[in-house]
């Protein structure tokens, strides 16, 4: 009897169908259609075994089991009951039912999935046999279930998980790691690594951050099938798979592999030798060092990958050992740039593609240059039109580029070390960035001076100080946990119209290139986000969707900041000297702090003293962040309350209590629209006059406020206040720090008395 053909869907990131299509006839499969998201193909349950273990670019593999109805759940039931499970599954496996896509009937994929499982398992018991018992972490067999229309495809997946979820990831990888994998096995198809790999070619990641495509390029190259390894199966659970098939694939496998690897890797004295290795990957983390290593190690390939500390700098050694290292005279030098569009620094990321662009440079005739992320600034530098790819979806949508030409030669500005080494070079787009960075250099140094006389660690460096380069460059130095660390926020304010958008980019692309190395900080560790001119104020743009949290000093008190994820940081710099004031102000105070933000001003009230702090805010989130500040610095306890509202209505309502305050902060913003608010807008402007007069209700015999705006055209209605009996003194000079001296208008204050 001839043996069963099946019908098999092999899915993968989206744009890859044509390469997986391709490298599926490789493997055996017959049929071979690519689709939208995968591949359909036919062949025995051995092809399907094949492709599990070797694929490089599926995600799963899934035998199709039936379609059937599904205009409503009834006949969804009737269709699934109606497959003849007993002759389908393995005897004795477990099962869960995973299901996806919606019609009108079937809305729910929880509910589509739990009528198939029922199904399933009223099909055993409706022939005498016992139901299948259900896994939800890891069943032996898991049942797909696809709705499309009126129709549901029903499947067997032959993988149980995702493929790229290689067994050389760490126990507690995330979904971002394997991620990873599956861009390193895209990008390496599309720069053609199978072929020249396996000839001999060298290969370069410049920028290899936790070392996934080494890994996978050094398997490749060995001849490493992917599921060589895997333990867990999908097909363990399907009634065609054959112990002594499946043994004979593995044997052939592991004979492939001693092979590959014994022709890659070179040894000293016995010993893999890294040293000696064509796969080259260099990185600037040292925590991530030792991650790709041991990604190396798991995969079986000591020896055959080489990581190394370095970057742009270090890029003539890496080309170097890939060349002599290798048996072809050209390169293949690539870099996932991908999960730097999903929130990382954009200073790493230009650090990177300059990293990347130094190797190409390298990089002998004939060389081929790979990269995913950075399409458009990886070809600026080249000066040629990429091969692209659009590939992936949502959260994994990217742009694959393929060069075969030499970048462009670059400009470079020689940086001085900051310990004293020798000079450092960095390619920058425009030569007159080289005033960017003396003029940084220059400040910092005034800076530092300044910030070491006056005990100030988070401080501003930089504010436009040159009109090309209009940015603001702030100092963060870590504290706490984060003792030793240094981080820089860079804030770009968005040029005028009369200004070449492209080439403000280009410049502001310098400056986060020579920013790290002038002030000797690690490109991970610098932030960037662009401020946009709003009429009467400013808001920031481009704010990481990924928190990167961590501690800070001011005034020996601790600070939890968030670098990355929001427009500001949670603690406004400027403010420094009226934190100061409510500090040495505060001893035996009741203290309201309005628009409290991440409360800051209250830490600072509390340490100074204070007998009771009310923290006031509409964001939940801030309150909880302001809660966390008190506990960093132990000043938790039940005189410090934190109560969430709109302000305006809070102070209308405190009112009428006997509640009084004997001081005050109130540092409002320019304009808000807040759905919590309702109906209800705030603008400074308009609003001031009636905020003020209540405030002043609430302050106690001789208590005082402060206020605090920072919208440059404030004027305050000291008319209208006065017949309120309201007294405003402009304090605004005296809470201007030194290293905001250069932006006099960052902030407006006024000290807030009443008359009585």
């Amino acid at each position: 009897m001839p043996a069963e053909t099946y019908e098999f869907f092999a899915s993968c990131l989206s744009g890859m169908e044509g390469q997986l299509a391709d490298e599926l006839k490789t493997l055996g499969a017959k049929e071979v259609r690519p689709l939208s998201g995968g591949v359909s193909f036919a062949g025995l349950s051995r092809t399907a075994l094949k492709a599990c273990l070797w694929s490089r670019l599926a995600s799963r593999v899934t035998v199709v089991l039936g379609r059937v109805g599904a205009a409503d759940a009834d006949a969804l039931y009737e269709g699934a009951l109606g497959l003849p499970w007993e002759r389908l599954l393995a005897a004795g496996a477990t099962v869960k039912v995973r299901a996806s896509g919606v019609n009108d009937q079937l809305r729910n994929d929880h509910f589509t999935a739990l009528r198939v499982k029922d199904a399933v398992c009223d099909r055993f018991q409706g022939r005498g046999l016992a139901r299948p018992s259900v896994s939800r972490d890891e069943p032996d067999a898991l049942i797909d279930v696809r709705v499309r229309g009126s129709r549901a495809t029903i499947s067997l997946d032959l993988a149980g998980r995702s493929l790229f979820a290689r067994d050389y990831l760490e126990d507690d990888a995330s979904q971002d790691d394997v991620n990873a994998c599956a861009m390193a096995a895209s990008l390496l198809a599309l720069g053609g690594w199978c072929e020249s790999g396996a000839e001999g070619r060298g290969f370069v990641d410049p920028a290899c951050a936790d070392g996934a495509l080494v890994v996978e390029a050094a398997a490749a190259a060995a001849d490493m099938a992917p599921g060589l390894t895997r333990q867990r199966w999908g097909f363990f659970g399907w009634s065609a798979f054959a112990d002594d098939e499946w043994a004979e694939l593995l044997d052939e496998a592991d004979e492939r592999f001693e092979r590959g690897l014994a022709r890659l890797v070179r040894r000293s004295d016995g010993a893999p030798d890294p040293a000696q290795a064509r796969i080259v990957g260099l990185c600037a983390s040292s925590p991530a060092i030792a991650r790709g290593r041991g990604r190396i190690a798991s995969a079986g390939l000591k020896g055959a990958a080489s990581i190394v500390l370095g970057d742009a700098e270090n890029a003539e050694d890496a080309v170097d050992q890939a060349l002599r290292c290798s048996a072809e005279g050209a390169l293949l030098v690539a870099s996932d740039f991908s999960r730097l569009e999903r929130g990382e620094s954009r200073a790493r990321a230009q650090a990177e593609i300059a990293a990347f662009a130094r190797t190409a440079s390298l990089a002998p005739d004939g060389s081929v240059f790979a990269e995913a992320g950075f399409a458009a600034d990886v070809a600026e530098r080249f000066g040629e039109t990429p091969r692209t790819l659009a590939v992936g979806r949502g959260r994994m949508e990217t742009t694959v580029s393929v060069l075969s030409g030499a970048p462009k030669a670059a400009c470079t500005v020689m940086v001085p070390d900051n310990a004293g080494g020798a000079e450092h070079p960095v390619e920058v787009f425009d030569e007159a960035s080289s005033q960017f960075a003396d003029r940084l250099r220059k400040m910092a140094k005034q800076r530092r001076k300044w910030a070491a006389r006056e005990g100030v660690s988070c401080y501003r460096i930089y504010d436009a100080d040159l009109p090309e380069y209009a940015v603001a460059v702030d100092l963060y130095q870590g504290a706490d946990h984060a003792q030793g660390n240094a981080y820089l926020h860079i804030a770009e304010y968005a040029p005028p119209k009369s200004v070449d958008p492209a080439k403000a980019a280009r410049r502001f692309q310098d400056v986060l290139s020579l920013a790290p190395v002038v002030m000797g900080v690690r490109p991970d560790h610098v932030f960037a986000k662009t401020r946009l001119r709003d009429k009467g104020g400013s808001q920031y743009g481009e704010a990481g969707s990924r928190p990167y949290v961590t501690t800070v000093e001011e005034g020996g008190l601790l600070f939890e900041v968030d670098l990355r994820s929001y427009l500001d940081t949670g603690l406004f710099l400027d403010h420094r000297p009226v934190r100061e004031y409510i500090q040495t102000h505060s001893a035996g105070k009741r203290f309201l702090n309005l628009f409290a933000y991440t409360g800051s001003a209250t830490v600072h009230a509390a340490a100074g003293g204070a007998a009771e702090t009310v923290t006031v805010d509409l964001s939940q989130t801030y309150l909880d962040w302001a809660r966390r500040n008190m506990e960093l610095n132990g000043l938790a306890g039940p005189q410090h309350s934190f109560e969430r509202g709109d302000v305006m209505t809070w102070v209308t309502e405190c009112r009428r209590s006997p509640r009084r305050f004997d001081l005050a902060f109130v540092d409002v913003p320019t304009f808000s629209n807040s759905k919590a608010m309702g109906s209800r807008t705030w603008d400074v402007q308009r609003d001031h006059v009636e905020l003020l007069i209540g405030v002043s209700r609430l302050l106690a015999e001789g208590g005082r406020a402060i206020f605090s705006c920072n919208l440059r055209t404030f004027k305050p209605d000291e008319e209208a206040l006065s017949k309120y009996g309201v007294r405003l003194e402009d304090v605004t000079p005296e809470t201007i720090p030194e290293d905001f001296s250069r932006n006099p208008r960052i902030h407006k204050s006024y000290l807030v008395t009443r008359e009585r």
